[in-house]
């Protein structure tokens, strides 16, 4: 099958949730676009009234254009959360400059005989500028909201990071698992959207001073409808049982992810999408009420969450391990002997502490593994300068930061070897294809996702191996190497499984102790 056959099969087996991201997205690219209208308009209008804060005023909304879109959306959580809310903040923002701008320019630009003459007529100022001022710049007006609409559909993908849905989620999703056809999915729609509305605008505009004041009326009682379809959506769908999840883009689509979940379990719950750094705050918040989160994560006691156990082994066992390129191994031989010193140094326990303190006490990264290894009784020596010799890799979360971190100070102790870092890969796959391809050359990964995202195994291989830690260690260890010339090391020690988590509190009100309680709870109090 083409590559064109195969995007088109995956359009036609996604299409509901396609439109629906759809959807979402002009419901919350429409919303910040009236907001900006109706405020950047009327900033717009004032600052040709005070000349002398015309160039502050823009100079602030010309900054804030600059922030980077992710930099804005990470600012806007702490005050707002998760969500549209701070979606629609944001997109707000970004809009406010070409509006504000340029109804600025417009107003200022009326040709100055033109204004004389209707205060010769009599007209007041609020007469000129409504029926002069305004009729005459709506052209240059028009053109800002074009290019604020074209601006927040784009930014609009981002806001899946922080859980307002949109056609971002197909994009990160595709990014995480490296599938071309799922960032197409997103991006394709996206773009076409802004195309296809750009067009509409571009048509309205050649005729928007005959027609303005109908536009205006209509865009605004399109979006007001799109405010009372949500609404009503979010009030007659909420029930005081319904539970929702918070699920990041990996986890959505991984063979040990959520689709699977659901089968073994038989249950489908609400999702909303989001960073990984984000589910557990998003919990604790009460944004969510299930995430899937990973056993040694520091935040299960600071937030005390319940982790449910999963009473059907549907997760397999996830020991962490250094997975190094047998290339790099037969070159640099001494790291086989320098990683080889962890073998069964770090407990969950110890590794659960080592994620409160990067997560919660906002350490580094380094200064947490250092201080590990200096207590464990490990040599550690001050960061070597120069070329690397070894590069590490990291998935984009603190556990995998901290173990790349290790990894680093251990070689550079132990070995005559200098390390670069390429950190925070956005998902397995692309970290995996990294190894591969030898953009890295070792980096910390997981026995489970060994199994199941680098080899892939058939289902019958699958249930005679995951019960035991040792037979899914052995086998990713040799088949691994003999596919992908890909060793991997002795185990840390710790088991990093993933697994389903709820509030304790929530959790014991509703007697939800194993993944097949919370299964049980949705089918019996929730429609599917």
């Amino acid at each position: 099958m083409t590559g064109l056959a195969q995007f088109v099969s995956f359009v036609q087996s996604h299409r509901q949730e396609m439109l629906t991201q759809t959807y979402q997205h002009i419901w919350i690219t429409s919303i910040a676009l009236l907001i900006a209208i109706i405020i950047g308009v009327t900033i717009g209008m004032l600052l040709t009234r005070y000349q002398q804060f015309s160039r502050p005023a823009l100079g602030f909304v010309n900054v804030i254009q600059t922030i980077p879109s992710v930099a804005l959306l990470g600012f806007l959580l702490p005050f707002f959360g998760i969500g549209v809310t701070p979606a629609i903040i944001a997109l707000f923002l970004y809009a406010l400059l070409p509006i504000v701008r340029n109804t600025y320019t417009g107003i200022a630009g009326v040709d100055k005989a033109i204004v004389e003459a209707a205060k010769g007529l009599g007209m007041s100022g609020r007469q000129i500028l409504r029926k002069v001022e305004l009729p005459l710049a709506m052209p240059i007006i028009f053109a800002g909201i074009r290019t604020a609409m074209v601006i927040n559909i784009g930014v609009a993908t981002l806001c899946a990071l922080i859980a307002a849905g949109g056609l971002g989620e197909y994009i990160f999703r595709g990014i995480a698992v490296n599938n071309v056809n799922m960032i197409l999915a997103g991006a394709v729609p996206a773009s076409l959207l802004a195309i296809i509305l750009d067009a509409i605008l571009s048509i309205i505009q050649k005729h928007i001073q005959k027609i303005g004041k109908y536009v205006l009326i209509g865009v605004g009682a399109a979006c007001l409808l799109l405010i009372g379809y949500q609404l009503s959506t979010l009030f007659f769908s909420a029930k005081d049982t319904q539970l929702f999840a918070g699920f990041n883009s990996e986890f959505m689509e991984r063979e040990d992810g959520y689709r699977g979940l659901t089968k073994a379990y038989d249950f489908t719950i609400e999702t909303r999408e989001m960073d990984i750094g984000l589910m557990y705050a998003a919990l604790h918040n009460k944004k969510v009420d299930v995430i899937s989160g990973f056993s040694t994560d520091g935040r299960i006691r600071a937030y005390n969450l319940r982790v449910l156990e999963d009473d059907k082994h549907y997760f397999p066992p996830y020991f962490a391990a250094p997975l190094v390129r047998q290339k790099t191994l037969d070159r640099f031989p001494a790291i086989s002997d320098a990683l080889g010193m962890l073998d069964g140094k770090i407990s969950e326990d110890q590794m659960m502490q080592m994620n409160y303190a990067v997560d919660q006490k906002k350490e580094g990264s380094r200064e947490v593994a250092r201080a590990f290894l200096k207590q464990a009784g490990f040599k550690v020596v001050p960061k070597k300068e120069g070329a690397a010799d070894i590069i590490i890799g990291s998935k984009n979360f603190s556990e995998n930061l901290i173990l790349a971190e290790i990894f680093a100070a251990v070689i550079e102790a132990n070995t005559t070897l200098t390390t670069g870092m390429k950190l925070g890969f956005g998902g397995t796959k692309l970290l995996m294809d990294a190894i591969k391809t030898g953009g890295i050359d070792v980096y910390p990964e997981y026995t489970g996702t060994g199994l199941l995202v680098l080899l892939q195994p058939e289902k019958p291989v699958i249930d005679s191996l995951i019960a035991d830690k040792q037979k899914v260690y052995d086998y990713v260890k040799k088949l691994s190497k003999e596919q992908y010339r890909l060793v991997w090391l002795r185990p840390l020690g710790f088991n990093n499984t993933t697994a389903l988590m709820m509030r304790n509190a929530e959790a014991e009100e509703l007697k939800i102790v194993t993944i097949t309680d919370l299964s049980t709870y949705i089918n019996t109090h929730q429609d599917k």
